[in-house]
């Protein structure tokens, strides 16, 4: 009898591990379903320490993940340098599954607050900036192509999101549009492979981002994953928990 019951035991185990794997099982599929076609983004969400010559002065988190027929990234940011008051930023960058950007928010909080709202049409973004205390300010900005990198102050995860739309196929240097958004500043920037980089004692495929007044280096994993990043000239480095 004893022995009768432990089959029994063992077989509603069995039946109920199987079942658990085929729920699994259909959990992965919708999610696979989500992700829209042809997409250059992976889900993922994460935390970065901003380090200020080695000092941790903020940190960020972030998450971007399919919605719709797209994806949405968003990150925010607190930060608390020394000699500087404290400061939040968030971010909401709405993307085709190409790396076109949609749409995108902003706001920052310090003594104030300032946000603004862009809608990307072809290669124009239209924007709406809101200061604190003053009246909404409309303004359009024109780029060559509609594939306009988004890389906002102090929100990290986008140059994430940047090293998904560098093309790893043919690696090289690649030239981008870009937009700072709380600059109001649009240009270029290029982006060049920089072979294996050494972090920690780890090694990781580098991308070079340079804009006409500063470098960032990237570190990303086998799968192109932004593990660290760092701005030489500023003493900088983001570092991913």
């Amino acid at each position: 009898m004893r022995d009768q019951l432990l089959g029994l035991n063992r077989s509603a185990i069995l039946v109920a591990l199987a079942a658990a794997a085929f729920a699994c099982a259909i959990v992965s599929f919708a999610d696979q379903k989500k992700i829209p076609a042809g997409s250059l983004f992976v889900p993922e969400k994460g935390k970065f320490d901003i380090l200020l010559d080695g000092k941790s002065v903020g940190r960020e988190e972030f998450d971007i993940a399919p919605g719709g027929a797209g994806w949405i990234a968003k990150g925010a940011t607190k930060l608390n340098p020394p000699g500087s008051p404290a400061s939040t930023v968030t971010g909401n960058l709405v993307l085709q599954p190409d790396g076109v950007p949609v749409s995108y928010e902003w706001t920052s909080q310090t003594e104030k607050t300032n946000s603004a709202h862009i809608v990307f049409v072809g290669g124009v973004a239209k924007m709406t900036l809101e200061m604190q205390g003053a009246r909404p300010f409309e303004q359009d900005l024109t780029f060559s192509s509609p594939l306009i990198a988004i890389l906002d102050n102090n929100l990290y995860h986008q140059y994430a999101i940047l090293a998904r739309i560098y093309d790893w196929s043919k690696r090289g240097t690649q030239t981008f549009s870009v937009l700072i958004p709380q600059d109001l500043t649009p240009g270029t920037i290029t982006v060049d492979w920089a072979g294996a980089l050494t972090a920690d004692g780890k090694t990781y495929e580098g991308l070079r981002v340079v804009t006409s007044d500063l470098e960032v280096v990237l570190y990303l994993d086998p799968n192109h994953k932004l593990v660290r990043m760092e701005v030489p000239s500023a003493k900088v480095a983001v570092v991913r928990q």
